[in-house]
């Protein structure tokens, strides 16, 4: 994942086992949807507006988003047309697509980009399933830092005499579960993606 976006600030102190709670549950959250997100722009042989998301075309010198220049609809499971707002973007829209690493080969006819999404070879789906493990580990490690500064939190709560033992122990149990349950969450959306990649034909 670019720059972690789960990181703490250190300078945040926690009055209560709630707070940690409540953060650590929001940051477990974001994860997840960290992971959908990037999850998205991992191709299946299904055409979808997300598998563009990572493709900036280059608008008058600055990198942009497509749906930021142009109106994406996808008319079939095997096509994803885009339409750009404005016609001289045409050019840079289509080369941002074709330098991706989606292996998409576009074409226009001066006024819409059309991009047929071919059939995947067992090869490539191999290679996708692999690319999505890596994505799901990133988020897992991200989910594991999130529960060791809960953790940590708890602890200092301790040390400073804020909450008991028993207060302590709870706490670590919740945050435990909370992991637990998230890490489900992504269990369960990379497998269902997976099954998208070795199936859909």
């Amino acid at each position: 994942m670019k720059n972690e976006p789960h990181a703490t600030p250190s300078a945040h102190t926690f009055q209560t086992v709630k707070e940690i709670e409540a953060n650590a549950r929001a940051r477990m959250d974001k994860a997840l949807s960290d992971l959908q997100h990037d999850m998205a722009a991992v191709r299946t042989g299904r055409a979808t507006i997300g598998l563009l998301d990572s493709v900036r075309a280059d608008y008058y010198g600055t990198p942009t988003p497509l749906n930021q220049v142009a109106t994406l609809h996808v008319p079939e499971p095997t096509l994803i047309t885009i339409q750009p707002w404005d016609v001289s973007q045409i050019g840079p829209i289509e080369k941002a697509i074709r330098t991706s690493d989606l292996g998409l080969n576009p074409s226009n006819d001066g006024k819409i980009i059309r991009v047929p999404i071919p059939p995947l070879t067992e090869e490539r789906r191999k290679e996708l399933v692999k690319k999505l493990h890596h994505i799901a580990e990133d988020h897992r490690v991200a989910m594991r830092n999130i529960r060791r500064d809960a953790n940590e939190n708890v602890k200092k709560l301790l040390k400073d005499k804020t909450i008991s033992e028993d207060d302590d122990r709870r706490a670590h149990e919740e945050i435990q579960k909370l992991t637990d349950g998230s890490i489900q969450r992504l269990d369960a959306a990379v497998k269902a993606k997976e099954k998208e990649i070795l199936e859909f034909k």
